[in-house]
């Protein structure tokens, strides 16, 4: 019986931290689900390279499920991390003010 609850909680932890394409985020960037966990993918017009040396995103409402007001966010060079897609993804935790991590896709890093 604990080996198969075990198996159970195994399968939904591995399950909760995937992208609406399929790899899987850092657990320590994401809580939750795919509906409900603060990562997923946004638009590529909100990313632009920042003079600075980094990443400037800016995110309005319907860019991400968290994100309820415009929100400005930077992320120096080499704090980005590969993508496992051809997205952008940015996972807000604690709240939409703060982003957790950063992911780039291949060749824009």
């Amino acid at each position: 019986m604990l080996l198969v609850i075990a198996s159970f909680a195994g399968t939904a932890l591995s399950d909760a931290h995937q992208s609406a394409s399929g790899w899987a985020y850092p657990p320590a960037c994401c809580h939750g689900d795919i509906e409900h966990g603060e990562c997923q993918a946004i638009p590529e017009r909100a990313v632009t390279e920042h003079g600075g040396g980094g990443w400037s995103i800016v995110l309005n409402p319907g860019d991400h499920r968290k994100v309820t007001h415009r929100n400005r966010y930077f992320v120096p060079y080499g704090s980005e991390i590969p993508s496992g897609d051809s997205d952008y993804h940015i996972c807000l935790h604690p709240t939409q003010e703060h982003e957790n991590c950063f992911f780039v896709p291949p060749g824009a890093i």
